[in-house]
């Protein structure tokens, strides 16, 4: 009797153990049963799971699109802390897929959802991204090709460009008055003649006068 009696309590004892252990071990609690399913704009059919760890609340959005392409991704935060939230946590969510089911690609959205419900509240509040599967890859960078200089025809070889020729403009040409003919003037000898001798014989009286006064 007292040997199963001691069985009895070592049993108990162990079944103590074994729960106190269990509940030191963070355990993921789901938010509800049913997720949220919903179709992308490129017709993927993805579902929101969410769980809790810790203060934590974990959403999941697990997607497959056409010729088997499966892609996940995960996002945490506070929501808890909304008042909101609180009062209809299921609404929270499906404010997040109104936005989640306008992208071609459910895991290639935004970095942080921030639902108008709780849109007041700090980042901590708000579902923050934390990874993905398969990761995105990034776009290569596209490098601006160089402007082309147009070429050249073959043979032909541009002018060598030289000192600019400074040209001295002409003097105007000065109008040179017309020499006047030399009026040589009247001699001494003439103008007697012509006072004192007949017409017919002014050159004969002019050379004798003349002769007589040199």
């Amino acid at each position: 009797m007292k040997v199963g009696s001691a069985l009895v309590l070592l049993a108990a004892c162990a079944c103590a153990v074994l729960a106190q252990s269990d509940d030191d071990k963070p355990q993921q609690r789901s938010v509800w049963d049913e997720p949220i399913r919903f179709n992308t704009k490129s017709k993927d059919a993805c579902a929101m799971v969410v769980s809790g760890a810790s203060d934590y609340t974990r959403l999941r959005v697990s997607c497959k699109g056409p010729a088997a392409r499966s892609y996940y991704c995960d996002f945490q935060g506070k929501p808890n802390l909304c008042r909101a939230y609180n009062l209809n946590p299921r609404h929270y969510f499906t404010q997040i897929m109104w936005e989640l089911r306008k992208l071609p690609h459910a895991c290639q959205g935004a970095k942080l959802y921030r639902p108008p419900m709780c849109k007041k509240h700090p980042d901590e509040v708000q579902m923050t991204f934390v990874s993905a599967w398969p990761r995105a890859a990034k776009p290569a960078k596209v490098v601006p090709a160089a402007t082309q200089k147009p070429q050249r025809a073959p043979g032909k070889t541009p002018p060598a460009k030289g000192p600019a020729k400074k040209t001295t403009p002409k003097p105007a040409k000065t109008t040179t008055t017309a020499r006047l003919p030399t009026v040589t003037p009247e001699s001494k000898a003439s103008r007697l003649a012509s006072e004192y001798c007949w017409r017919s014989f002014h050159g004969i009286c002019a050379y004798v006068i003349g002769w007589f006064k040199n």
